[in-house]
């Protein structure tokens, strides 16, 4: 009986072991995943500012339905107090700007440059130009849905923009404090060979 004891509590151990490191597997693989999510932040959600609007627009009526032939018949006759065209419009010319800046972009410019300001200017923008049509033709369902959906997503491209910013802030920051030590240590060792130093700076 004291064998099977022995047997039963190994196995017990052997299977909370596995169950732990089974835990922890799936815990760094979600991790990793959120992560890559995180640090994608910008291009998901310009493809989710191109695309939600024009779905939501279309599911409401066959006749608003978006087609390259749609699109310019709906802006011949297009009239700000009664179209809706002009939202999924904007929300994908506001993503598509918002997409090249951040493309172009790199580390320095990603922290305080180019991306951060011109996505503050295309949300901002398109904040002021929607809300004013809210109080003009504002009621329907699919007017509130669509006007709810471009608001949370030009207020989501600042709140993505700037968090990108403050990751590229902390990086550049982590990065000079690294030169500094390297640039310390040649102070202190200087017949430290400087192949090393060059390549430690790159």
């Amino acid at each position: 009986m004291g064998l099977i004891s022995k047997e039963e509590i190994s196995k017990t151990r052997r299977y909370s072991s596995s169950l732990w490191r089974c835990i922890k597997t799936i815990f760094v693989l979600f991790t990793m995943f959120l992560s890559y999510i995180l640090f994608s932040a910008p291009i998901f959600l310009s493809v989710a500012d191109a695309v939600l609007p024009s779905i939501i627009l279309s599911s409401f009526s066959s006749l608003l339905r978006l087609s390259p032939s749609t699109v310019s018949s709906h802006i011949s006759n297009y009239d700000f107090r009664y179209s809706l065209i002009d939202i999924p419009l904007i929300s994908i010319i506001r993503s598509a700007i918002i997409l090249c800046v951040y493309g172009l972009c790199d580390g320095p410019k990603l922290s305080r440059g180019p991306y951060l300001s011109m996505t503050m200017i295309c949300s901002i923008c398109s904040l002021i130009y929607v809300s004013f049509k809210a109080a003009v033709v504002f009621g329907e369902p699919v007017e509130v849905a669509l006007f709810v959906c471009s608001w949370v997503l030009a207020i989501g491209h600042i709140v993505v923009a700037y968090r990108t910013s403050c990751r590229e802030r902390r990086k550049l920051l982590v990065f000079k404090i690294d030169i500094e030590s390297v640039s310390a240590c040649k102070n202190v060792f200087p017949r430290y060979p400087k192949i090393l130093l060059q390549e430690r700076l790159k």
